[in-house]
């Protein structure tokens, strides 16, 4: 499975790298003429806003009500299940039919506990409208969906209790607004079990009103045909208002501090640096913020960016943030990934950037260049039906000029360099910031400590904790062979491991942002041959890499790249069925005491740019950590070996999680041991 890995590793770079690729400076931009709603309002508060656009025999419907965020409390998760909920069929149609009917349309249609989306061809606009609206205002809320989505979602939140990235979220958000606020609370499996099915009809029925909503309808529809429709099947909406609450803003820091949460199975430091911000779409400084954001974080040659990726090769790539909500206060956030070893210098590197852009006026040169990427960017996506109701909805409820989107290219060009600084120095906070680093303790915390800036620390939930203990030295007797002679043991015995000539293993899993799930292949056998194969469904296969007996190669999108006698040397050397039947016969590996990783206590074994972690207690492998190499840029991949199971008497994981900025959380389906592999496999 160490090949799937690496396979894995090859394809997340390339798909990175692609998304990063600077992009062509745009030409002058043209006058943006967008084209105004016809509006009207239903009796129970229902706004109606209708766009016709014949260019495409399509239509889209987005239905969004305008609701303040709210605190859920101890029964946190009552929004998740209700939007879940919200969709599968309705009261007159079941769910099985619903989504046969839309599928046998063609069309996208989408439910949450804010609204609703729905979008097909024109000539089913009528029965598509019909359909959203009857699954909006008629959902059919069962015992049997609710304890399905139920279990779905506690089931979620298990595998991410140990997901670096969704422990720093969790716990930056308590830092900064608090539990007991909307942005700032969070889901537990204790939360969740205390909804009810008649807490999300509640729900439901509280906050599914229409007195703030908006009906937003864009393409190939006449107005007066579409009225007609809107009030024949949303007419029936009942009236009524949701409950309005109010939050006190949170407060800045007093100085600028760290906190430090501790990840012992973190190869990588989740660095976020925060401070809250009170801005709004139609404040005078918008413009000037946005400007200021891109140069500082919010594109790829900006000062952040270029710093931590292009100049010191630290991450794949560092950002920043700047939010606006008119209910409360947002953030300025710019954080990133980086390895454990440069944690401390990232800090550092983010901090002096912040400080230039605050102290130092923009080039004229950069300044230009970002604000033609913005304008850029702005007109490519201005004539997408999904830009336009935004805009539409944007101007409604934030109370905006009616021509605010007609002169927003003219405002982002009026930004200057004087405003950059300017709000730079209003919004982010340089001596009030909250420095949040997850990660690996024991290798981060020394480094840190070395910046005397003050720290402290706190658990994956955002509770103050005590400082976190750092390694165990390695205990007397225990030696490299000694640990693999454990694992080889705690996996079945020599016997039977050395009866294991070839490993079939197929499975699945998916990454952010990609069309389908990765179905991922590996062979091998004792000989120390490899073969990986990646493939997602309808694309077919996305990479191979293959270790023969006396060469290998690597093939991505058609194309295929022989390893170097180094590289093939590299891979090689611990290619075979089990690597710990090699690691105890290499003088060059070594044992670095006890860390904790995965959740319990385990001996740190070194193999040159490889780490591996075994179970002091059971003996199996928990993780590895191999650092990874493209050009002058390293990174770390970490993968955690989960939910062992025998196969021919020896055991497998079946679950790895794999992270390399983002999780790959890949689930065995079939491993065959001693069957499913020839000669073949490894030409």
């Amino acid at each position: 499975m160490r090949k799937i890995i690496l396979i894995v590793s090859l394809f997340l770079t390339i798909t990175m790298q692609a998304q990063d690729r600077t992009q062509p400076k745009p030409g002058p931009a043209p006058k943006i003429n967008l084209k105004k709603p016809v509006s009207f309002i239903l009796p129970n508060g229902l706004k109606v806003l209708v766009v016709e656009d014949h260019k495409l025999p399509r239509v889209s419907y987005n239905l969004s009500i305008d609701n303040a965020p709210y605190a859920e409390g101890d029964k946190k998760g009552v929004a998740d299940l209700t939007s879940s909920l919200i969709g599968n069929g309705s009261m007159k149609i079941s769910k099985d039919a619903f989504n046969e009917e839309v599928d046998f349309l063609g069309a996208d249609i989408s439910f949450n506990s804010g609204g609703a989306f729905a979008s097909g061809l024109s000539k089913y606009s009528k029965r598509i409208l019909e359909l959203m609206a009857e699954g909006s205002l008629n959902p059919n809320f069962t015992q049997e969906e609710f304890d399905k989505e139920k279990e779905k979602l506690i089931e979620g939140l298990k595998t991410q209790e140990k997901s670096v990235p969704a422990v720093a979220s969790r716990v930056e958000n308590v830092l900064v607004y608090g539990k007991s606020h909307p942005s700032g609370e969070y889901l537990t499996e204790e939360t969740i079990n205390n909804v009810s099915l008649a807490d999300v009809k509640a729900n439901y029925g509280s906050y599914f009103v229409p007195e703030k909503a908006y009906l937003v309808i864009i393409g190939d529809v006449n107005y007066k045909e579409t009225k007609k429709l809107v009030e024949k099947f949303f007419g029936v909406w009942v009236k009524a208002k949701a409950p309005q609450l109010t939050y006190s803003n949170p407060k800045n820091l007093q100085y600028t501090q760290i906190n430090f949460v501790d990840m012992p199975n973190a190869v990588q430091s989740e660095i976020a640096l925060v401070n809250t911000v009170d801005l709004k779409l139609s404040d005078p400084d918008y413009f000037p913020v946005i400007v200021a954001n891109q140069v500082l974080g919010g594109d790829f040659n900006s000062y952040l960016n270029m710093n931590l990726r292009e100049a010191h090769g630290w991450t794949y790539g560092a950002r920043s943030s700047v939010g606006s909500s008119k209910y409360m206060s947002s953030k300025f956030k710019a954080n990133s990934q980086v390895r454990n070893s440069v944690t401390d210098s990232a800090v550092v590197e983010f901090l002096k950037e912040i400080k230039r852009i605050r102290t130092e006026k923009v080039s004229d040169e950069t300044l230009n260049n970002v604000k033609a990427g913005y304008v850029g960017r702005f007109v490519m996506n201005v004539e997408k039906p999904q830009t336009i109701a935004r805009f539409a909805l944007n101007i409604e409820t934030e109370g905006l000029p009616v021509d605010f989107y007609e002169n927003y290219i003219k405002n982002i060009q009026a930004v200057t360099a004087d405003d950059v600084m300017r709000v730079m120095n209003k919004y982010v906070l340089e001596d009030n910031l909250r420095i949040i680093v997850t990660g690996k303790g024991s290798e981060v915390i020394p480094g840190l400590e070395k910046l005397k800036i003050p720290m402290f620390y706190f658990d994956k939930f955002g509770n103050p904790t005590e400082k976190p203990k750092m390694k165990k030295p390695t205990p007397a007797g225990v030696t490299v062979k000694t640990v693999m002679d454990n694992y080889i043991n705690a996996i079945g015995g020599q016997k039977a491991v050395a009866a294991v000539k070839t490993i079939y293993a197929t499975g699945s899993g998916s990454i952010p942002q990609a069309p389908a799930p990765l179905k991922l292949t590996s062979k091998r056998d004792a000989k120390g041959r490899t073969s990986s194969v990646m493939e997602m469904e309808g694309m077919g296969e996305l990479s191979k890499q293959v270790i023969g007996d006396k060469a290998g190669y690597t093939a991505s999108q058609g194309q295929r790249k022989e390893l170097s006698a180094e590289e093939y040397a590299d891979k090689k050397a611990t290619a075979t069925t089990f690597e710990e039947l090699l690691l105890a016969k290499k003088a060059d590996v070594t044992i670095d005491g006890i860390e904790e990783m995965n959740g319990v206590e385990a001996y740190v074994i070194k193999n040159g740019k490889t780490t591996l972690y075994y179970d002091v207690k059971t003996g199996l492998k928990v993780a590895d950590a191999k650092i990874i190499e493209r050009g002058d840029q390293k990174m770390t991949v970490s993968t955690m070996y989960n939910d062992y199971k025998e196969v021919k008497g020896v055991k497998v994981p079946f679950n790895l999680i794999v992270n390399q900025g983002f999780e790959l959380d890949l689930k065995m389906t079939e491993i065959k041991i001693n069957e499913g592999v020839s000669d073949a496999d490894f030409q």
